[in-house]
């Protein structure tokens, strides 16, 4: 006997199937039956069901002689189903990589609960993904399980069958079937969880809830979206005859009206003219089952009581003058914009003719995230070095927190904001500032860049649509005649900036102040940041830190992070980053939590996950540069390197020259992991070579030669590159010199 029964009922949903059936049997857990019902579909569903049934002994297929509709495929299904559970998959949807293992161990660490209600993630076509929004419902937090009456929230969630794993001798002592028509989930999920004598929660996603464009039976227009009367007449029929789920009826009530509030108002279902009937239909069902006791909130009573009194002209009229305000106030909030837009422009340029403030500073990176990267570096070394200064840093409301409190906070488009642009003397940044910025005679723009190239930049993408996008060039251009200075953190950037933004600056050849932390921090700090982010002590904690890939929109990664976890054993641990770029896609995104996988997204500072953590993997990030000066190991997983090299393009091939081991794929990438290799003598070997390479620079006083170079305009003394004793890392090759030179 099988642990779960997967029933798919399947009816036109032929460009579906096969991705629903696969993310079923792609499951790392394999106790389980599929059993595909084909409900006479008129496409191809009934023989891919024959054919994955012929491929795999788990899989059989169900042909229904005519169409009956979800309810009776689903019970065709559970008719053959053998398993402990059952669980239900639409063909349209997927299972997410690993449910059916998360799944299994919340059943067995819950005590097998007759019912186990689990997450899902709306998917749409452009491959973004949208977590359920009441999520915070299935908390695993209090008893393991629990009956309806502890947690009435639960009903919040998505009243769908396939979020949802059933015991089945629970079903069938209770006798449960779906019935026919539209909205047969209704007088299922709602009966079941009032009936289930525990319930337990899985707070994960998944299942993968497609959102087809066209071709959703419930977005068709149909006279059948009347079934939704049947199917609460069976709810209430239900409670009706268990005295014991009267506390229920008020409840159900209200959400039966605010059922028929949202099919009422949703366009493109009821036919033309059919809306009085449905509105009458609907007072008919508030007279029947009208129970006071669930007030409804304060924006929804209105609707109900118009419910009530049929009055269905004037619920029209309503609908029609709220959505009209919406439109009025959308375009009056629009004009506001712009209005408010113009008022800026205008004040900035009234700062424009006001004097420079030639002690002020303004600070910035990644398009105004938090403090982080080398501009932080340079902000804190010129508060130290230039007491004189007044620096500012620009960052998202957000962010706030991550500033120092010495460090005066813009955010963008304020007034603020516009004047320390107009009237500072010194701007530095990673990336560049407003494209309305104008550069004034005695101002300083420093662009730091924000790490060194491995992937094609600037004006190196014109003939790489692909990953320029539509990036505007002579834009790029017109910001890069604004730079005094570009930094550099070896020669190897400085060709690259030189060539891909061709411009009149001055390079610093200097070093990389973001790296200059790695040399300063003792094992006590690193210890703390490691039990900051809860690295068990005596693990091994790898970072995983992929880059963006411009050729894709969903940002899904190759590397399964569960499967590898599971493979390292339960000394190590990942810390998961997502590429910035990337904030709807982190590293777990749509895939399910595990307690030795920490999602870290959304720490502020990359430099603090560098050393806290063991080793690094990683791809195509500019990171690994940085993550040799710690000469700690480096594994590169280059799964799609052809598609990233056709796309995006590099400036060297990683794999010939790596800063450590190299994998082709997730096989090989634990192989390296189960033979060592990933810390042996060859991966050292190539760390130091790379580390000679790139970073000559950086050894702890990158921010200081800066700040001394251009706030102090110093260059006699500046501290040249030596390898630092103590704390700084050891085998760091010969330096040399610090070059700086002007481009043309």
């Amino acid at each position: 006997m099988p642990r779960f029964s997967v029933i798919v009922p399947a009816y036109r949903v032929q460009a579906y199937l096969h991705a629903c059936l696969d993310s079923v049997l792609n499951q790392s857990f394999k106790d389980y039956e599929i059993i595909v019902v084909d409900d006479c579909s008129p496409d191809a569903c009934g023989p891919i069901a024959d054919e994955y049934a012929v491929r795999d002994p788990r899989v059989s297929a169900v042909h229904l002689p005519h169409n009956s509709g979800l309810g009776p495929a689903r019970n065709a299904g559970v008719a053959r189903a053998t398993g402990d559970y059952l669980l239900f998959l639409d063909g349209d949807d997927t299972f997410a990589p690993e449910a059916l293992q998360a799944i299994a161990d919340r059943l067995e660490a819950t005590g097998g609960p007759d019912v186990l209600v689990y997450d899902y993630a709306r998917t749409y076509w452009s491959g973004e993904s949208v977590r359920n929004t009441f999520s915070q419902h299935l908390a695993e937090t209090g008893p393991a399980s629990f009956r309806l009456t502890e947690r009435p929230e639960l009903l919040k969630v998505l009243m769908v069958v396939w979020n949802k794993a059933y015991r089945r001798e629970f079903i069938e002592a209770e006798g449960f079937t779906f019935p026919p028509g539209y909205y047969e989930d209704t007088p299922w999920t709602y009966p079941v969880l009032m009936a289930a004598g525990s319930i337990a929660v899985l707070d994960a996603v998944c299942v993968g809830y497609r959102q087809r464009r066209r071709g959703n039976i419930l977005s068709t227009t149909t006279r059948r979206h009347f079934d939704v009367f049947d199917q609460y007449d069976r709810v209430f029929a239900f409670i009706d005859a268990r005295p014991e789920l009267a506390l229920w009826r008020p409840v159900i009530f209200r959400r039966m009206l605010d059922h028929f509030s949202t099919l009422f108002t949703s366009r493109g279902r009821l036919p033309r003219g059919s809306r009085a009937e449905f509105f009458r239909r609907a007072r008919a069902h508030c007279r029947r089952y009208r129970t006071p006791g669930a007030p409804a909130p304060r924006r929804a009573r209105l609707r109900h009581a118009l419910f009530r009194l049929g009055a269905h002209r004037t619920y029209r009229t309503l609908w029609a003058a709220q959505r009209l305000r919406g439109r009025l106030g959308r375009a009056a909030s629009t004009a506001r914009r712009a209005a408010r837009g113009a008022a800026l422009q205008l004040h900035y340029r009234v700062q424009l003719r006001l004097p420079l403030r030639d002690g002020d500073a303004v600070f910035a990176a990644y398009w105004h995230r938090g403090y982080t990267c080398s501009p932080a570096a340079l902000e804190a070394t010129a508060r130290a070095l230039v007491p004189s200064l007044r620096t500012s840093w620009i960052c998202r409301p957000e962010d706030a927190h991550t500033v120092p409190e010495a460090t005066r906070v813009l955010h963008p488009g304020t007034a603020a904001y516009w004047t320390a642009l107009a009237r500072s003397k010194y701007l530095v940044n990673n990336v560049n500032f407003d494209r309305r910025l104008v550069k004034r005679r005695g101002q300083v723009l420093l662009q730091t860049h924000h790490g060194t190239p491995l992937k094609t930049m600037g004006t190196d993408l014109v003939h790489r649509p692909a990953a320029a996008g539509s990036m505007d060039f002579d834009q790029l251009l017109r910001n890069v005649d604004k730079w005094d200075f570009s930094l550099s953190a070896n020669q190897h950037s400085t060709l690259v900036w030189e060539r891909t933004y061709p411009s009149g600056y001055t390079t610093l050849e200097y070093g990389s102040p973001r790296n200059d932390v790695f040399h300063r921090t003792g094992p006590e700090e690193t210890a703390r940041l490691r039990e900051r982010l809860g690295v068990p002590e005596g693990s091994h904690a790898l970072l995983y830190a992929p880059t963006h890939r411009d050729y894709r929109r969903a940002q899904q990664h190759s590397l399964d992070l569960e499967q590898l976890v599971r493979v390292l054993g339960p000394h190590f641990v990942i810390l998961a980053r997502s590429h910035y770029l990337d904030a709807t896609a982190r590293a777990t995104a749509g895939h399910l939590r595990h307690p030795r996988i920490i999602d870290v997204s959304g720490h502020p500072s990359v430099e603090e996950l560098c050393l806290a953590s063991d080793a690094l993997i990683t791809d195509y990030s500019s990171l690994m540069f940085d993550y040799v000066n710690l000469d700690r190991p480096v594994v590169l997983h280059l799964e799609d390197a052809q598609a990233y090299e056709a796309a995006r393009g590099t400036y060297f091939d990683p794999a010939a020259f790596p800063p450590g081991a190299v994998a082709r794929d997730q096989e090989e990438l634990h192989e390296i992991f189960a033979t060592d290799h990933w810390r042996g003598p060859r991966s050292t070997q190539r760390r130091a070579a790379f580390r000679a390479r790139f970073c000559p620079y950086d050894d702890g006083h990158a921010a200081e030669r800066v700040v001394r170079r251009v706030f102090l305009d110093d260059t006699s003394g500046l501290p040249l590159p030596a390898t630092q004793p103590g704390n700084g890392p050891t085998g760091v090759p010969r330096q040399v010199p610090v070059r700086e030179y002007t481009g043309g």
